[in-house]
């Protein structure tokens, strides 16, 4: 199924495990206006396909993702300079074609269709991840790395500024205080100093990185309802960043009643008879209150 693709491999599995590669090898996967379409895309679907259960990210070659690709004309970015948008055109014409395609930052529409997908998601970081590189993989659940890997904010070096939502993701995962020395320094992090500094959950050799992000992704699936997952990912993303526990209680009251009289039957029956539960819901059939 990678034909669909110009700059990515998909591969699902018999267990559901997207295998979703950045693949530009000779370019050590830059990133591309062409990529962010098809990332956005992929995982628009990931999120609708039954098929998938869980998604690993990982990059073809030596690297994961080195960064925008510098080399376009014009501006590198893809952004259209005739323009001189405000933040009223960003709240009021976020989909208007000519805010879509010549304002809008390519790497944070591919992370908000990480944010909006319905399955846990795992970058499997082997190379030099910088730049969009490092950013889209805020947006995932979790990080695993090769000890080759490399992750780099790099931004200030560019004298530009942190894209794809990433002063949203960032801080969630390491605190201000980590996320803003990072961002200031610009800093190639090895491995090692990321998961020292919680971004990356653990270092792995090289040969073993893939092999641990799927016993990952199938403890995260198996035997494990399709939708009691989807509600778990988004619970947690949208509800700790509310204002309120009462509009987390609203969501887990809705959230616990349609589970309880949808897999959560199958659940209390498979507990009380000592089997594995037999799950039949499907994430791209969701309860009624979904998406709130």
């Amino acid at each position: 199924m990678t034909d669909d693709f110009e700059t990515l491999a998909w591969n699902v599995d018999a267990d559901g495990i997207l295998t979703l590669r950045l693949n530009r090898p000779e370019q050590l996967n830059s990133f591309t206006v062409t990529m962010a379409d098809e990332l956005e895309a992929a995982f628009n679907r990931a999120s609708e396909d039954d098929a998938v259960r869980a998604v690993v990210v990982t990059g073809e070659g030596k690297a994961f993702c080195a960064g925008m690709d510098l080399t376009r004309e014009g501006n590198v970015f893809g952004l259209d300079e005739s323009q001189s948008p405000t933040l009223g055109d960003l709240t009021e014409r976020l989909d208007d074609p000519a805010i879509h395609a010549g304002v809008r930052d390519t790497g944070g529409r591919v992370t908000l269709a990480i944010f909006n997908c319905k399955k846990p998601v795992i970058g499997a970081v082997n190379g030099a991840a910088v730049g969009i590189g490092a950013t889209m993989l805020c947006a995932m659940d979790i990080r695993l790395a090769s000890e080759k890997a490399r992750i780099g904010f790099v931004f200030g070096r560019l004298g530009i500024t942190p894209e794809a939502a990433s002063t949203w993701f960032l801080p969630r995962i390491v605190g201000i205080s980590q996320a803003l020395e990072w961002i200031y320094s610009a800093d190639i992090l090895t491995a090692e100093e990321a998961r020292e500094g919680g971004l990356v959950k653990s270092v792995h050799a090289p040969d073993d990185l893939l092999d641990a992000a799927y016993a990952l992704a199938k403890k995260f699936t198996h035997n494990r309802s399709p939708v009691g997952v989807a509600l778990a990912r988004q619970m947690l993303y949208r509800n700790s960043a509310t204002t309120h526990p009462l509009e987390a209680h609203q969501v887990d009251s809705l959230s616990m009643f349609y589970t309880s009289i949808g897999d959560g039957k199958e659940g209390v029956a498979a507990f009380l008879e000592k089997r594995d539960p037999e799950f039949t819901s499907k994430a791209s059939q969701m309860p009624p209150f979904y998406p709130w």
